[in-house]
Parts: structure tokens; C-alpha cells; sequence
């Protein structure tokens, strides 16, 4: 097996450098990261402050066995953030020559190296997320890292941008608001104003009247750059669906799905990638705003895992229904105090509501309210009536006060 010759590196991440005594795990992170970012010995608490701050870590330990790369596993678990294995599994004629030169007994990397070879296979079970092997000298002294950062980190895009809240398959509202943005409108085809970024925040289908366009609209304009787009919940059940999995089609699924069945199979393919490429947020603009299609406190902004995909999708829930069998929402907007404002919808309320430096832009399109976007970095609202009653809304749209008003941005 080749030797890998460029190891991309998410960034942050724990990086977890395996081998046996004499492998070279010490001189190949000298080479490759800074002396900070290189822990040994009792590398906990160093790790957990460092994961704390979002700082990619390395941990140069004696990692063969399971139980002392758990400690690396459990702390990207409490920090959401990607666990990186490079194994370095040099020949044992090539660890024991080394120990000779370094006056070693050359026994002594037998057990480790054992214990390595007994245990490679595993280490994706184990919980990582990338695996990297190095099998031979000339391979670890080629290898080359490229730092990747992580799928919601797009801080290096300043805008300007406008903010799209819930769409829910209304293709004639979208479009007015679009044209009301000054986008040009062809068809399908849209353009926007110099330098401006469209930025979709889920929930692009079901409930409305052609979801399937409204899909062929934002993934033509992703494709040219024009626009971003995070998913909603509607759009993951709708990319489960399409995957053939057993899912539920109600709330707006069992009209998307004819749709997409007359789209025809290639288009079902392209909006089901589409649908799985998304990140399930975005920081923009520095780390001056984030995106979520449910909102997203402060301490998951940036990282990823599980748990920050699910709270990005549905919101702060722990499985708890009302009397109506929706879902119970808590309000993390009220207890934010991150420095980001966050732009959300899925919550769907008669007129945007900031709360602290959080704004719900949901305003209900398909139950017949509006459809609302946010221009940034002016933070002014444009909005298009819905052009009827789509779906009848379980109960009227709450009209929340302001909260704290429009933020300055800091």
C-alpha cells in the first residue's frame, strides 16, 4: 500500500500521533506543527484547555493501546470537535535498528508494536474520524500536511449578505424577494448584485406549492457562487426519503416527494448530494455573524459533531411534546450572550424577533404570512407577503416583542 503523501488536516481537531518506541512520532511533530501545539506526558489538561479555545492539538504520547487513546477520543467528544489519527507503522526491522542506534534494547519495541499491528483495524470503530497510515520511512519523510478548516468555518467570506429565512417550497415569494434584493431573475436562473451572497437557512421544501423548484433555484445559485445554504429538518427528512430510508411523509413531505418523482431521478440524485454537502452552520464575516436554521449558542459555533448538527436542525428539544404533538423548543436565545450575531429561522413567528444578538427570520411564508430576508451588514429586513394560505399554521404565529433591538456590530 502507497504511503499517503498529503495528510489534509482539519483545523481544529485533535490529532492523535500513534506508534511504537522509535517510530519518529517526536521528530515528525517537530516538522510539522508548532512546539505549542505539541503535547506529551500528562497531556490532559493541556489538551482540554486548548480544545476549550479551539486550537488544533497533537498529542505525541504513548497511544497504542485503546485505553490511552480513549482520553483523546473522549476530550474531541466534549470539545465537538473531529479526532484525527496519524499512525506511524514503521517495519519492525526499522524500530529495532533505530533502538540499536539510540542503545536501547531493541525487545523493548516489540509489545508496543504488537499492540499497534493487533489494534489498526479498529481505530475507526474507536471514533476516528480520519485515519492516516505511514508504512514506511521514505513515505513519513515525504508526507506534507494541509491544514483544511472545518465545514462551517467560512470566515474568510466578509459579505455583504442577505439572509433568506425558511422558504418551505414557495418558488413565487422567493423569486419577489429575490428581484425586491435586486437579483436578477431568468427562469431558474438568478444573479446577484455585485459582491452580494445569497445565504438560505434550511427548511427549502415542503408545505409550499413547488419545492422542487425552489431547489433547482438555490442549487443553481450555490453552483455559481451566488448563494450558501445551511439545511433545515425538512430538507435532512427529505434527503433520508430519497436514500430510501422509512421516514414519515407528512408535514409537507408527501407533496415534495410527487414533485421530485416528476423531477425526475437525475435531479433527485443532484438535490440528495446537494443536500448532504451542506455544513450544518456557518461562520461568516470573521466570526461576526453565524448562520442555523434552529439558532446556535455560543460554546458549538464553529465545530462539529453530532450534537451541534442536531441543535442546528432542531433546536434546543429533548424529545418533549405539547398538547398539538409539536415539538417543545427551550429558548437558548434568551441565555445568549455570544459575540456573533446568530441568524436563524425554524421557529416561525409573525414578524422577526432579535433577542439579544439572535434574530428569527422564519416569518412564516407557507402558512400564509411572509417571506422575510435580513441584508447584512445594514441588518435591515426585506419582505414579500405569501401569496395565500399554503398550509394552515397548527396555531397563529406568535408576535414576540423586540427583545433588546437591532445590535451594534462590534
Amino acid at each position: 500500500m502507497t504511503d499517503p503523501r498529503i495528510l489534509y488536516l482539519p483545523s481544529p481537531a485533535v490529532i492523535a500521533l500513534i506508534g511504537a518506541p522509535a517510530a519518529g512520532k517526536s521528530t515528525f511533530a517537530a516538522r510539522h506543527f508548532q512546539p505549542a501545539e505539541v503535547l506529551s506526558g500528562d497531556f490532559s489538561q493541556e489538551l482540554e484547555r486548548r480544545l476549550a479555545r479551539g486550537e488544533l492539538s497533537v498529542v505525541d504520547a504513548p497511544l497504542t493501546r485503546p485505553d490511552g487513546r480513549r482520553r483523546v477520543l473522549e476530550a474531541a467528544r466534549a470539545h465537538d470537535l473531529p479526532a484525527i489519527a496519524i499512525v506511524l507503522d514503521l517495519p519492525r526491522q526499522v524500530l529495532e535498528e533505530r533502538a540499536v542506534r539510540l542503545g536501547r534494547d531493541p525487545a523493548g519495541v516489540l509489545p508496543d508494536f504488537a499492540e499497534l499491528r493487533r489494534t489498526l483495524g479498529g481505530l475507526q470503530k474507536e471514533g476516528f474520524g480520519q485515519i492516516y497510515v505511514l508504512r514506511s520511512v521514505a513515505g513519513t519523510d515525504a508526507a506534507q500536511i494541509v491544514r483544511v478548516p472545518l465545514p462551517p468555518d467560512r470566515r474568510d467570506l466578509p459579505g455583504p449578505f442577505d439572509f433568506i429565512g425558511d422558504v418551505h417550497g414557495c418558488l413565487p415569494e422567493l423569486l419577489e424577494v429575490l428581484e425586491k434584493l435586486g437579483y436578477v431573475v431568468n427562469g431558474y436562473e438568478v444573479t446577484p448584485p455585485s459582491s452580494r451572497t445569497a445565504i438560505f437557512l434550511g427548511d427549502l421544501t415542503d408545505r409550499g406549492p413547488d419545492s422542487a423548484g425552489v431547489l433547482r433555484v438555490v442549487m443553481g445559485m450555490a453552483a455559481s457562487g451566488a448563494a450558501l445554504c445551511v439545511p433545515g429538518n425538512h430538507d435532512e427528512k427529505l434527503a433520508r426519503a430519497l436514500d430510501g430510508k422509512a421516514v414519515k411523509a407528512m408535514h409537507g413531505l408527501e407533496g415534495t416527494l410527487e414533485q421530485m418523482d416528476a423531477a425526475g431521478e437525475d435531479f433527485k440524485a443532484q438535490a440528495r448530494a446537494y443536500i448532504g454537502s451542506l455544513p450544518s452552520h456557518l461562520v461568516l464575516d470573521g466570526g461576526r455573524v453565524v448562520v442555523a436554521h434552529a439558532g446556535l449558542p455560543e460554546k458549538y459555533q464553529g465545530r462539529t459533531s453530532g450534537r451541534v448538527r442536531s441543535f442546528a436542525l432542531y433546536g434546543d428539544v429533548d424529545g418533549s411534546r405539547d398538547e398539538l404533538g409539536l415539538p417543545i423548543r427551550r429558548d437558548w436565545a434568551a441565555e445568549y450572550s455570544g459575540t456573533a450575531i446568530v441568524v436563524y429561522g425554524h421557529t416561525p413567528v409573525a414578524t422577526p424577533v432579535w433577542i439579544n444578538r439572535t434574530v428569527d427570520i422564519d416569518t412564516g411564508c407557507a402558512f400564509g404570512n411572509a417571506l422575510t430576508a435580513l441584508r447584512y451588514p445594514e441588518l435591515k429586513f426585506v419582505s414579500v407577503p405569501a401569496r395565500q394560505i399554503y398550509t394552515p399554521p397548527p396555531r397563529p404565529l406568535p408576535l414576540l416583542g423586540p427583545g433588546t433591538g437591532t445590535p451594534e456590530l462590534g
